[in-house]
């Protein structure tokens, strides 16, 4: 039945119903899922969100599909997405997002899941759908997850665009070359969205350094 169970679903990452659909020949489907937990045949990521265990998986789950998953809506950002696209040289394996919603993080078998608040009035502005092997997630753009970046490092505040340099280049180590390949006026509509004069200050900073 496990290897039926690996046929019929496809995508490495499931939800409760496609569960309950798979095993609905079954005459009590919730024991049978609990079977399957307790023989680490599936793991429960979060209540309703699954993944097959190692044995039965054909790949690496994507961990930034479960990110959209598990605490919506939300977009993959900050930190985990400045690393994806290059712009730090650090490795991220924590996987951060915003959410208009309350701030939250979630530990899991697969990993911690990170999400912090952002305002409302952001909406989709700079997001964007990324491709992957699982057919997909919603993340921010190399715009917007500077952007998440800079709103939520609280305790370094800057007031020109000398200290805006220090913060991105020194603080931040962010990459210069790809800096100067960001688009300045959608990090000025991510700052008035966000009401946020930080933001503002390394946009001008970056038209300045654009600037022929």
């Amino acid at each position: 039945m496990e290897i039926d169970i690996r046929y019929q679903i496809k995508s490495e990452e499931f939800d409760y119903q496609t569960l309950i659909s798979v095993l609905s020949g079954y005459s009590n489907p919730r024991m049978k899922i609990n079977a399957l937990l307790k023989k680490a045949i599936i793991i429960r990521v979060k209540k309703g969100i699954y993944v097959f265990g190692k044995k039965y998986s054909n790949r690496s789950c994507s961990k930034e599909l479960l990110a959209n998953w598990i605490y919506g809506p939300s977009i993959v950002s900050m930190d985990y997405m400045l690393s994806y696209y290059g712009f730090i040289p650090e490795a991220v394996t924590a996987l951060t997002s915003t959410t208009s919603k309350r701030p939250k993080t979630f530990k899991t078998p697969v990993g911690n899941f990170i999400y912090r608040q952002v305002p409302y009035n952001y909406g989709l502005l700079g997001t964007c759908r990324i491709e992957s092997m699982a057919g997909g997630f919603l993340a921010a753009t190399p715009e917007r997850s500077l952007a998440d970046k800079i709103r939520d490092s609280k305790g370094n505040s800057f007031h020109n665009q000398s200290e805006a340099e220090q913060y991105l280049f020194e603080d931040l180590r962010i990459d210069e070359e790809l800096f100067f390949t960001l688009d300045p006026d959608m990090l000025a509509s991510l700052a008035t969205a966000g009401r946020s004069k930080k933001i503002e200050l390394c946009a001008a900073l970056l038209k300045k350094m654009q600037r022929p």
